[in-house]
């Protein structure tokens, strides 16, 4: 089954139940050689139903000193699927990534961070 790394909106009880049908059950992770960033919602629509103006992101440093807290997910392939789709709406693709736990799984990242 695929591991699904979130360190933002995935990790949101109503997000899980609205992507996935059902709130998933993780474990606390980090992700290695990355920073926290940020991406500007250009779209006033987005701002106005997320009440925000920027989306969480993580940049890649390549430096395993740099750690971004969040969630490891195990999920299906169909629920990968959904993930896929409700992260595409905003630019966000899905890259491998390794982890503090000395897992791999799947983070989202900008497609104009990477």
């Amino acid at each position: 089954m695929p591991l699904l790394f979130s360190y933002g909106t995935l990790q949101l009880d109503d997000v899980q139940r609205s992507t996935f049908g059902r709130a998933l059950s993780g474990q606390r992770d980090e992700l290695l050689g990355y920073q926290p960033t940020s991406v500007k919602i250009e779209d006033p629509a987005v701002v106005a139903v997320l009440g925000r103006t920027h989306h969480a992101n993580v940049t890649v440093t390549g430096d395993e000193n740099h750690r971004v807290p969040g969630t490891l997910f195990e999920i299906d392939e169909t629920e990968l699927s959904r993930a896929d789709a409700f992260e595409a709406q905003f630019d966000y693709i899905r890259v491998p990534a390794r982890l503090a736990s000395g897992r791999e799984g799947w983070v989202y990242v900008h497609r104009l961070s990477r």
